[in-house]
């Protein structure tokens, strides 16, 4: 095996699941996780904001920044097959800043340019819309779905749009597997 070969092999691959609130990321990253043995990054903002008693500011929205790369850091240390499942990303941390206060932190728009994911799996709105406390627009799932996909565009972003109620699992498994049987 020559050396490129074997780099190949060892390099962590990062798979992130993204979309507007109620698309089943959560959902998506525990059950791919356990499909591929491996481990996932956890939705920072959730713990977040939680103990939030104020509306989001833009100082909590870097604190989300921060606090996501420091857990998919530490996630990445504890993966034993080099693969890498993120709910989320911190471009979430760009997108409900531009809706909720119109400006992003410097810092996310920065670390846009150099952060690399390998794949993204964009979660469809075609699940039906699960309430939750921390979700607050049920009536605007078609305009994020958008921004998704334009902000995944303006990255030049490897992401696949994954669909089916009943399907979505198996349809983001077959992804995932052509992706890493091109890429091994």
């Amino acid at each position: 095996m020559e050396k490129s070969d074997e780099t190949m092999l060892h390099k962590l691959i990062k798979i992130a699941i993204v979309g507007p609130e109620s698309t089943g990321k959560s959902t998506m990253a525990t059950l791919l996780a356990q499909h591929y043995h491996t481990v996932w990054v956890p939705e920072y903002a959730r713990y977040y904001c939680e103990a939030l008693q104020k509306p989001c500011t833009l100082q909590d929205e870097e604190n989300i920044f921060f606090g996501q790369l420091a857990l998919e850091a530490a996630m990445e240390t504890v993966t034993n097959n080099n693969l890498l499942l993120c709910d989320t990303t911190f471009l979430t941390v760009k997108i409900w800043s531009d809706y909720q206060l119109g400006i992003t932190p410097q810092i996310v728009l920065d670390t846009l340019k150099t952060k690399h994911y390998d794949l993204y799996l964009l979660m469809d709105i075609d699940l039906p819309w699960q309430p939750d406390p921390l979700r607050d627009f049920e009536n605007l799932s078609d305009h994020f779905m958008q921004v998704w996909h334009k902000e995944l565009q303006a990255l030049g972003a490897n992401y696949t749009l994954i669909s089916g109620k009943q399907t979505r699992l198996s349809n983001a498994i077959a992804v995932i597997d052509k992706f890493l049987k091109h890429t091994t």
